[in-house]
Formats: structure tokens, sequence, C-alpha cells
């Protein structure tokens, strides 16, 4: 009589009781290397930006993206200042710029919007991409307190 080959339920559940735990260890491992992923990205990102806003203001006379004239304005934009050309005097013309070709998407929130304000910041909200200061220049991400700090 010939003797029956294969795997028996034993060895199978041991097999799968192996992987399981295999698996309960090394997803954690990945999860913690992707968000590691994009805290290096965004810390590429705001240094990127900010280095374009100091190129910006050694080109335009100590003023920073947004202002037009001596005075911050809505309709030059923060964004539209670093990715189009500007005059010396930050208005729209082609002397200076672009800066930048698109602007960065925050990795946590997954939003490209500046918000803009003139005081303290409050970065960490989460309702824009990035927070930028117009009186100071300070240039945040607004996904959470920690990455403001950044």
């Amino acid at each position: 009589m010939r003797a029956k080959s294969g795997f028996t339920l034993v060895e199978i559940l041991i097999v799968v009781v192996i992987l399981g735990i295999l698996a309960a260890v090394v997803i954690p491992q990945f999860t913690e290397a992707s968000t590691e992923a994009k805290t290096s990205s965004l810390c590429t990102d705001l240094q990127t930006v900010r280095s374009q806003i100091e190129l910006y203001k050694v080109q335009h006379n100590d003023n920073l993206p947004g202002v037009a004239v001596g005075t911050h304005t809505a309709t030059a934009g923060f964004i539209g200042s670093l990715t189009s050309g500007t005059d010396i005097y930050g208005v729209a013309g082609s002397d200076y710029g672009p800066y930048m070709q698109k602007f960065p998407t925050n990795q946590f929130n997954n939003l490209a919007t500046v918000r803009e304000e003139a005081g303290a910041s409050t970065a960490g909200a989460n309702t824009h991409g990035w927070v930028y200061n117009t009186g100071t220049g300070a240039f945040q991400a607004d996904d959470s307190a920690a990455h403001a700090a950044l």
C-alpha cells in the first residue's frame, strides 16, 4: 500500500502561526518607517521654501514674498510671489523668479495651501498645509503643533 503524501493539519497550523508572529513584528516597523519618511519630506520642503524666501528677500530689497511696493497685499500673495516672476518691487513682472515651479504639499494633511498671518503664528491648526507670518517671514507646517516646531 502506498503512503499518502501531504501536510497534516498540525503542520499547516504551525506555519500559519509562525507567519502571524512574523507579520505582527514586521508591520509596525513599516508604519514607523512611513511616518519617518513623511517627517523627512516635511523637513526638506520646509528647508526649500525657507531658502527661497531668503533668496526672494535678497533680490527684493529685504521685502518678503507677498509684499508689493512695500505693503503686504493679497493680490501678490505668498505663493504667487514664489511661483511667478516679479519685479524688484514685488509686482508681477519678469525680472526675478519664479523661485519654485510648484508649491509643495504637506505630506501629513495633503494640503498645499498657505494661511497668511500678520501677527503671532498659530501653526498647528490643521486648516492649511502651511502657515506664513507676513510680519516676520516665519514659515511653518500647519498640520500639528509638533510639526510646527520644525
